[in-house]
């Protein structure tokens, strides 16, 4: 069959309207555990409902070298940092560990951390939940409080043990938005209650990053990293949880997913445009 330059131009402009009409890949990390003696990697289905619920598409990703990054973001339209029982590793920010009976993954920290950086310097939309919020101040060069319950002047963030998740992931206390940043656009000024499950949290901001709402205690809830050419929030609390049904996770996942769908097409259209001649 002979195609003319005409048939070929319609065709390509088809293929790019059908990859404009997938759902956008969003890379999220998994975890590392032991299950009796076997390794696992795996991530929470929450998480990836909340992917979904963004209108995107989820890719768990279960480790990756230094190559392997590269080859990943290529085919990212959004990364999405899970949160997780085990704590960032402190020897990243220049600390040893406060208590050795917590749980660490290190061959997460390996691959997040670099990650984290060229996602956001390729304009890669990045939200960060609990963990994932650690990581990236982590990641951008700050630093953690280990047990942000043994620090003066601090509240103890962590859930109550032995109650439901339910109970755990219930409203905790109120946060306070930032005024003039991405979370008042996305959700208006004043405050709003909030879940709270962790025991680490942000110590020092790294350089860059932009306070976008604290804890009636002061400490930081939610940061953007304000230099980023594409979208970036990170909060310390759970919004996958319920999420449906609570109108702010709502928000912020869809405006992460029509982010990553405006990434996506623009990625296509780079990818697809004709040589200069």
């Amino acid at each position: 069959m002979n195609l003319t330059m005409n048939d070929m131009t319609q065709a390509a402009s088809i293929a790019a309207e059908d990859a404009t009409r997938a759902k956008p890949l969003v890379l999220v990390p998994a975890c590392n555990r032991l299950l009796g003696e076997h390794p696992f990697y795996i991530a929470g289905k929450k998480y990836l409902d909340a992917v979904r619920l963004a209108g995107a598409m989820p890719l768990i990703v279960p480790s990756a070298d230094a190559a392997e990054i590269d080859v990943l973001l290529d085919m990212a339209d959004g990364v999405l940092l899970t949160g997780s029982p085990s704590n960032v590793h402190p020897s990243h920010y220049g600390e040893a560990v406060h208590n050795p009976a917590l749980p660490l993954d290190p061959v997460r920290d390996s691959w997040t951390l670099p990650l984290i950086r060229r996602a956001l310097a390729r304009g890669i939309p990045l939200f960060g939940i609990c963990r994932g919020t650690q990581e990236t101040n982590v990641a951008l060069g700050g630093s953690l409080f280990q047990a942000v319950q043994d620090v003066e002047g601090h509240d103890d963030h962590r859930a109550p043990e032995g109650q439901p998740a339910a109970v755990q992931y219930g409203p905790a206390h109120a946060v306070d938005v930032a005024p003039g940043g991405l979370l008042e656009q996305l959700l208006g000024p004043g405050t709003f209650q909030v879940n709270s499950v962790h025991g680490q949290a942000v110590n020092r901001l790294a350089p860059g990053l932009r306070v976008e709402a604290r804890a009636p205690d002061g400490l930081v809830e939610a940061f953007s990293v304000a230099a980023a050419p594409g979208f970036s929030l990170c909060v310390q609390w759970h919004p996958e949880w319920l999420a449906a049904d609570n109108p702010q996770s709502v928000a912020m996942l869809t405006a992460f997913g029509q982010a990553c769908r405006r990434y996506q097409t623009e990625r296509h259209q780079e990818g697809h445009q004709a040589p200069h001649r």
